[in-house]
């Protein structure tokens, strides 16, 4: 069966609630499928009256009666608000395999006033209320997606079409009080994440919702060898440094054992100088190979700016302290020393290998957006090359 590309909107109530990390955790670990991109959207009322205008279909199980509650809801929750023009937040992701829209349907699920159990993700975060005449009292979809392939792709042309002009890093989409100033700060969900498809990506998402901040781009972002070695740039030195002080010890120590004879004080000094630059060099490899993929001392030149082969989740997330905030719930570098309930305790391994990276200032943080870009339309990419196969 030839590969599909199935999408998913999370609605701007689900945003708000912050139950994205568990809709991800969701998709990911029951579909099977590959997480190709995602953006987020602020839609205009032009894509939401185009978007609405394509969901009452005759090929939706769907009941006709929930297929027109969920239009109304398209209309009146995706376009700005009546009151202030100000526009909603709504993230959209792709993903891409055998038989992908099926899948994600299955676990998004369809809407039952009669449903009870949390099978489903509509089940678990959707809704509706009815009266005792049998009248909507309140309706909440949770997440949108299609249900055949057909109906998929024209949305997904429909979604490209806008992602340029309504879609990105969001600006204005936020309510603050007066003398509070929103930071953004970057957030990375490294590669291990995603060795094989499991709800990590999501739960991680999770643990950063208690930060109480919103979410206003997201990306997912293949680093290249020459974005590594640019990002990780600034921990060069300090790996040098660091690997000095070891050498400074650990050397001598192996030769003496080795050799048999004593490395006089002056000499250590020299291993010192010669091993903790090399031994650094190694290490700041290593870290450029595990976010790319590829080690800059091994790749062809001609790869270095070519997206790597090791994927992870580019993360705006915008609002007060934003930095403080999001490096609190993820906790020091190394796992050992993180505390109870903090990201890298629960989901790192060593001290690459932790789970996540947060920009450590509001300055680090333009540093790395201009890396990273997350603005980059890899959406509209995705969907234009899928489209012409």
């Amino acid at each position: 069966m030839p590969e599909q590309l199935a999408y998913v909107i999370i609605t701007p109530y689900s945003l708000y609630k912050s139950r994205t990390g568990g809709i991800i955790a969701r998709l990911i670990a029951r579909t099977g499928l590959d997480l190709a991109a995602a953006r987020m959207f602020a839609p205009s009322p032009e894509l939401v009256q185009a978007y609405a205008d394509t969901i009452v279909t005759a090929s939706d199980p769907q009941d006709r009666r929930i297929q027109e509650l969920i239009r109304d809801y398209v209309l009146k929750n995706l376009s700005p608000d009546a009151n202030t023009g100000r526009r909603r937040r709504v993230m959209m992701l792709l993903f891409r395999g055998e038989d992908a829209v099926r899948k994600v349907r299955s676990v998004v699920g369809n809407i039952s006033p009669d449903r009870r159990v949390g099978e489903t993700i509509r089940d678990t975060y959707g809704d509706i209320i009815q009266d005792d005449d049998g009248g909507v009292r309140y309706f909440e979809p949770a997440v949108l997606a299609a249900a055949d392939e057909a109906v998929a792709r024209q949305r997904l042309a429909l979604w490209a079409r806008f992602s340029d002009a309504d879609g990105g890093v969001l600006e204005n989409v936020n309510v603050y009080k007066p003398g509070e100033t929103p930071q953004r700060t970057l957030v990375l969900i490294k590669p291990d994440n995603f060795r094989f498809p499991t709800g990590r990506p999501g739960n991680v998402i999770d643990f950063f919702s208690r930060t109480g901040l919103y979410i206003v781009g997201i990306k997912v972002h293949q680093m290249s060898v020459a974005q590594a070695i640019e990002f990780y740039g600034p921990v060069r030195e300090v790996l040098q440094s660091k690997f000095a002080e070891i050498m400074a010890t650990r050397a001598p120590e192996v030769i003496e054992k080795a050799l048999e004879f004593k490395v006089p004080p002056a000499e250590r000094q020299k291993l010192a100088a010669i091993l903790g630059p090399l031994a650094g060099n190694q290490q700041f490899e290593n870290i450029v190979r595990f976010m790319s993929g590829r080690a800059p001392s091994e790749c062809d030149p001609s790869l270095f700016a070519a997206p790597g082969t090791e994927k992870c989740i580019a993360l705006v997330y915008e609002g007060v302290e934003a930095v403080r905030k999001i490096r609190d719930v993820l906790g020091p570098t190394d796992p050992s020393k993180a505390p109870p309930g903090s990201i890298r305790r629960e989901f790192g391994q060593s001290l690459m290998i932790n789970a996540a990276h947060a920009s450590d200032s509001v300055a680090g943080a333009e540093r790395e957006f201009g890396i990273v870009r997350i603005g980059d339309n890899r959406f509209k990419q995705e969907i234009e090359a899928f489209l012409r196969a």
